[in-house]
C-alpha cells in the first residue's frame, strides 16, 4: 500500500493483509518492497534505522483493523 517517506515515521512500508487488516513500520533505514509487491509470512519488508528523526534505532509497528488501530499482540508470534 505505501513504501516511502512519511512526515513523523520516516521510511514507512505499509502492507495490506486483506479483509481490513493493514499493518505499519516506520523509522526504517532502508526499504526492502515496493507498493504492489507480494509479500508473505517472514519476508523482510525493511530494515530497521532512526528516519524518523529518532535519537536511535528503532521500530515504529503499528496493526489497523478496518481503519482503526488494535492491539498487535495477537500477530506476533511467541
Amino acid at each position: 500500500v505505501l513504501s516511502n517517506w512519511l512526515r513523523g515515521y520516516g521510511l514507512m512500508v505499509v502492507v495490506d493483509h486483506g479483509k481490513g487488516d493493514m499493518s505499519f513500520y516506520g523509522y526504517n533505514q532502508a526499504l526492502l518492497r515496493n507498493v504492489g509487491d507480494t509479500v508473505k509470512a517472514g519476508d523482510p519488508v525493511a530494515l530497521v534505522g532512526n528516519s524518523g528523526g529518532q535519537a536511535s534505532s528503532g521500530l515504529y509497528f503499528e496493526i489497523r483493523r478496518k481503519g482503526n488501530a488494535t492491539n498487535p499482540s495477537p500477530w506476533l508470534g511467541r
